[in-house]
């Protein structure tokens, strides 16, 4: 393989979306601001999606805006018991045990929540380090500064990198910077301009081993 680390979103990348996880953070994270700003919960789901869409991440919007604390709303909002909704992957162990580069995990969540999900899908000894929300000040991805910042701890060039997300705003910052990029999505489209585009990141060792699949 050409790549020497691969950066592996979390949450609907790693696992798939519809398992209830992150409905389950949704849902949390519209109480808290509707906790904490007094407002209806249409009103908090409104904000909630405003932010994450105008800054990569409601907390950023709510740091911002509103002075919240971060951590009093990442601990609140990843406590949705994973465990319950995920179990053990082997394909994904399999897959994760072919793909010999170093791989890390950067996600818009906590170092916490994303142990909890490695251990609920028994792949946390595949993975060196994780890069949390909390790595570059609590600034989500999309941030080309944070990939940067990443890959030079790494001591990888970008150009050796292959990001792996759901979502093409965090691409499009992984191939601003030159590294290559992978798109996980089970409506993916065969025309992207992405380097590749896989419904599951269990598909990724077939790919980088030449049999493509898209």
């Amino acid at each position: 393989m050409r790549f020497e680390l691969l950066v592996i979103d979390l949450d609907n990348t790693l696992y798939a979306a519809n398992n209830g996880v992150f409905s389950r953070m949704d849902k949390r994270m519209i109480a808290f601001i509707a906790r904490e700003l007094h407002m209806p919960t249409d009103d908090a789901d409104a904000l909630r999606i405003k932010y994450w869409k105008q800054y990569g991440s409601t907390l950023r919007g709510l740091m911002l805006h509103h002075g919240v604390d971060a951590e009093a709303f990442l601990q609140d909002v990843h406590d949705v018991q994973a465990h319950d909704l995920l179990q053990p992957d082997d394909d994904l162990h399999s897959a994760l045990e072919k793909l010999k580069p170093r791989k890390v995990i950067h996600t818009n969540g906590t170092r916490e929540h994303a142990e909890r999900i490695l251990m609920a899908l028994n792949v946390q000894q595949h993975f060196e380090q994780i890069y949390d929300i909390r790595y570059k000040d609590y600034m989500p991805k999309p941030c080309e500064d944070t990939l940067k910042l990443l890959c030079k701890e790494e001591g990888i060039s970008p150009d050796k990198v292959l990001v792996v997300d759901d979502m093409p705003e965090n691409l499009a910052a992984a191939q601003a910077i030159g590294a290559r990029t992978c798109w996980i999505s089970e409506n993916y489209q065969a025309s992207h301009p992405w380097d590749y585009a896989l419904p599951s990141v269990v598909d990724l060792p077939m790919v980088l081993h030449g049999e493509r699949l898209c």
